[in-house]
């Protein structure tokens, strides 16, 4: 059995468990626990604080969890970056008064800054050669300018909304995130196995995410023209058609080039064009 820590709340855990449920992993969602196990799958899920799970997992409680980048470079411990997961993806980002003029970092020196990452704050601020107090806080950071507790922030941003809530403009961005599976660095054979074929799951959802299958007919003197506009995975699949003169072409699109594309195809003489979405893909 694998033990998997998820983190109990927030988007984070809606996407966790979305991920799960798309790799066949299925957790009871009826009855909120610290701890549940799948039903189908060697795994059990331990729902814990966000700034928890890297501990955790470092010092065996989990054997693995799904935790936000932030966190992980936050608390420094010592648990192994298996895979980015490519969601809940956010920064962690400067942040000053609305209204207060920015011509730049050095605007920091002897400023209080507030956040509730003081360690890559820190480590920022040194390489950058600027002289700041910081202030940790466990939540609600943005509020502190404007009760004069600091004079800027550092924290978490995703859409900005919360920044503009209490008037603040973002004018640094420190570091990326997004959400990684990490893993304890001494899991047995056993568990490494079960962990392999997590990974391959969820490589074949996150394959198929933003892809759409796509069928036509199209006469056989247009397939150099058509071909180039779809690749596939490979090549596309051509299939003759009873009418002679006529193929069938299948193949695979990205979501963000789809209409330029079905346009093209269209101007081509594709007929008969048919868009499936695609839940798994195994490469």
């Amino acid at each position: 059995m694998l033990r998997i820590a998820v983190q109990s709340k927030g988007r984070l855990y809606d996407e966790t468990m979305a991920l799960l449920e798309e790799a066949g992993i299925k957790l009871s969602k009826a009855k909120r626990s610290l701890l549940l196990t799948a039903a189908d799958f060697p795994v059990e899920a331990l729902f814990l604080r966000d700034d928890d799970i890297p501990q955790s997992v470092a010092n065996g409680v989990a054997d693995a969890g799904i935790v936000g980048e932030n966190e992980y470079v936050e608390k420094g411990k010592e648990a192994v970056l298996i895979k980015r997961l490519g969601f809940s993806k956010c920064r962690l980002s400067l942040a000053i008064p609305k209204d207060t003029e920015y011509h730049g970092i050095q605007w920091f020196e002897s400023k209080t800054i507030a956040t509730s990452y003081p360690l890559i704050l820190n480590r920022f601020l040194q390489e950058k050669r600027i002289h700041a107090k910081t202030h940790e806080i466990s939540g609600s950071v943005e509020i502190a300018p404007g009760i004069g507790l600091a004079d800027a922030i550092f924290d978490i941003v995703s859409s900005g909304s919360t920044l503009v809530g209490n008037r603040l403009k973002e004018v640094e961005v420190v570091m990326e995130s997004e959400a990684l599976l990490i893993a304890n660095s001494n899991l047995s054979h056993e568990k490494r196995a079960i962990l392999d074929e997590l990974l391959f799951r969820f490589a074949a959802v996150q394959e198929a995410t933003g892809k759409k299958y796509v069928l036509l007919n199209v006469q056989k003197e247009q397939l150099p023209e058509i071909t180039k506009l779809l690749p596939g995975m490979k090549s596309p699949t051509i299939t003759p058609l009873a009418d002679e003169g006529w193929v069938s072409v299948q193949s695979v699109i990205t979501e963000k080039h789809f209409w330029e594309i079905i346009g093209k195809l269209k101007n081509l003489g594709a007929e008969g064009i048919l868009v499936i979405p695609i839940e798994k893909m195994i490469v």
